[in-house]
């Protein structure tokens, strides 16, 4: 049995629904939020349309492997796992992205089935660790996509060349990726740190710091692209 053949219907259509509106969020708030609709003149159709095909890769795809990292961790343990959107969360995520220009991404979450049997604390804790591990693990695709631009010449070409494209779609990716994984670490709530915490303290440190470092420099990338041109 493939992946896709344990996910539900009602599965891929919800992480589809969430992937897509968190590349429209993403998007939204990349192009800074209201200029969208008070200042046309800032923004171009073909810029826009990049950023949305960067947020499609990046943000959406990035947010699903996330999920399903939980999910497939989940599986291997034994326990019934399955992403449901929260459509008040969606909604919320595109217009909070036009009004103030920021992506609130919480547009659902993995459900787990423990019917049965009680989750150990060294299950739920490798199950939350498999979301953040797999964000920082993504950035390693992206950091080959930027070091390929530069490589290319794109720190000073323009974003619509293929090797602009590769620095914008690298920086994005390495960013959103670090992003996700720190904030998912923070032990608060029903995040992923507060339930890796709970179940081994030097695993939390090393994967909060590891995540804290790279979201750090991720977000020195542009400027150091911009040094090269």
């Amino acid at each position: 049995m493939n992946f896709l053949e344990k996910m539900s219907p009602f599965e891929k259509r919800d992480l589809l629904l969430a992937w897509i509106c968190l590349a429209i969020a993403f998007t939204l708030c990349v192009s800074g939020g209201l200029v969208l609709i008070t200042n046309n003149d800032k923004i171009s159709i073909g810029m826009l349309m990049m950023t949305f095909i960067v947020a499609v890769i990046t943000a959406g795809l990035s947010f699903v492997l996330h999920e399903l990292a939980h999910k497939f961790t989940a599986i291997r343990y034994g326990y019934w796992a399955e992403f449901r959107k929260n459509t008040q969360m969606l909604l919320m995520a595109i217009v909070v992205a036009v009004i103030v220009g920021i992506v609130f991404a919480a547009p659902g979450a993995t459900l787990i089935n423990t019917t049965g049997r009680e989750m150990t604390k060294k299950e739920n804790g490798i199950i939350s660790l498999a979301g953040p591990l797999t964000n920082l693990i993504l950035t390693i695709p992206f950091l080959f996509c930027l070091t390929g631009g530069v490589l290319l010449g794109g720190a000073a070409s323009s974003t619509f060349t293929f090797p602009g494209f590769l620095c914008y779609l690298g920086i994005m990716g390495i960013q959103v990726n670090a992003m996700l994984a720190f904030f998912n670490m923070l032990p608060i709530g029903h995040l992923d740190g507060k339930k890796i915490l709970h179940w081994n303290a030097m695993a939390f440190a090393t994967l909060i710091t590891v995540s804290f470092l790279v979201l750090y420099v991720s977000l020195r990338l542009r400027m150091f692209v911009v040094l090269l041109s």
